[in-house]
């Protein structure tokens, strides 16, 4: 009994020495080396086969379809195109950097004139251009919406409708044919930036990645790191970073509560905290009906008719508050049990947070989308 009750001791340390650990977040994950950021690309195209739901005849769309023609010889007039077959559409991707010339990559469509859908349609062979107006990349191949359109539609008919149909992707439909040139390594110096810009984290990921190799991190701001290539790594930049990622660090959190009104969705970070203070908060109802009623007048009176006679009901639905007390200092996690208490709903919450931003008494920065 005694050799199990110290086995079971030594497992409990284990665990509690192992807590730590499990927020540490590796250095790979949350920054990005300098020199290797993506690329966003975007071109102009046209998707055929969209039978009879495609643009309405839009002179951009015709004009297109005549350039294209025009590539293999043949020569119309836009007065003798239709197309209700093809949708003039926007072609956007990101392009990772180090992609060499022959990768593929996903891009996504976007119709830009009155399409109903791109459901069954393939984009033709369209230029995808960087910033610097050159082109990295062609992008062709049939596109997958995630949904479809169905029905006749207009009046007397009806339509089905999943997703949106108007927009929709390639998977690996871009083929890259120029390589963007990226150097992260500058006299034998790299910067790692992080992804969530914060003082303590840059600090904490310096001193991890001292311990390490000594004396190489230095924060130079809350958002960049500069690191020097150790000694033994030199010529070998690419298995540097590769030891360098694996570097854990714990990053600080900030106090942020964020709000979105158009879904309901509220996420606070755990280190958010409250003021001493009482909350009280009661819903106030008010409904507003309107009907129209039908007034018929004695039969026997030929000068009489059939009038309307509209009628309106208010009433008032106020239910009560309770009056909760939060002791200092209360975490997120009791904030969010008192109130579940109260029995308030989400968007509820939302004006109680406000409220306690507006009081000082909120401990966190608020952000409402």
């Amino acid at each position: 009994m005694p050799r199990m009750c110290s086995r079971l001791l030594l497992l409990l340390a284990a665990l509690l020495l192992a807590v730590p650990a499990l927020r540490a977040a590796r250095v790979k994950d949350l920054t990005l080396v300098e020199g290797g950021r993506d690329n966003q690309l975007v071109g102009y195209g046209i998707i055929v086969g969209l039978a009879g739901e495609g643009d309405s005849n839009s002179a951009s769309t015709l004009h297109t379809v005549s350039n294209i023609l025009q590539r293999y010889g043949i020569t119309v007039s836009q007065q003798d195109i239709k197309s209700k077959n093809v949708a003039a559409v926007m072609i956007t991707a990101d392009i990772a950097a180090f992609m060499k010339p022959g990768s593929r990559i996903d891009v996504t469509v976007a119709s830009m004139g009155d399409a109903k859908t791109l459901q069954g349609g393939v984009l033709l062979q369209t230029p995808l251009l960087g910033g610097d107006g050159r082109a990295y990349a062609i992008a062709q191949g049939p596109v997958a919406i995630g949904g479809f359109l169905g029905g006749s539609g207009g009046a007397g008919g009806a339509t089905v409708q999943k997703n949106h149909p108007t927009v929709g992707t390639i998977s690996n439909g871009a083929i890259v044919e120029r390589e963007i040139p990226s150097q992260f390594v500058h006299d034998d110096t790299m910067r790692l930036l992080l992804h969530n810009p914060d003082f303590t984290s840059a600090a904490r990921m310096a001193d991890a990645i001292n311990v390490r190799w000594p004396a190489i991190a230095q924060a130079v701001d809350a958002a960049t790191l500069r690191i020097r290539v150790p000694a033994e790594y030199r010529t070998r930049d690419v298995a540097f970073l590769a030891d360098l990622g694996t570097v854990e660090t714990e990053p600080d959190t900030l106090a942020r509560i964020v709000i979105n009104e158009r879904t309901g969705t509220i996420v606070a970070t755990s280190t958010v905290r409250i003021s001493h203070v009482a909350i009280a908060h009661g819903a106030l109802t008010i409904s507003v009906t309107s009907n129209l009623g039908v007034s018929q007048p004695n039969s026997f009176n030929n000068s009489g008719s059939t009038q309307v006679v509209p009628s309106t009901q208010t009433a008032v639905n106020e239910t009560k508050g309770g009056f909760t007390v939060l002791n200092e200092p209360p975490t997120i996690e009791r904030l969010a049990a008192a109130l579940n208490a109260l029995g308030v709903s989400t968007r509820d919450m939302m004006a109680i947070f406000q409220s306690l931003k507006r009081s000082g008494s909120l401990q966190a920065e608020l952000i409402i989308n």
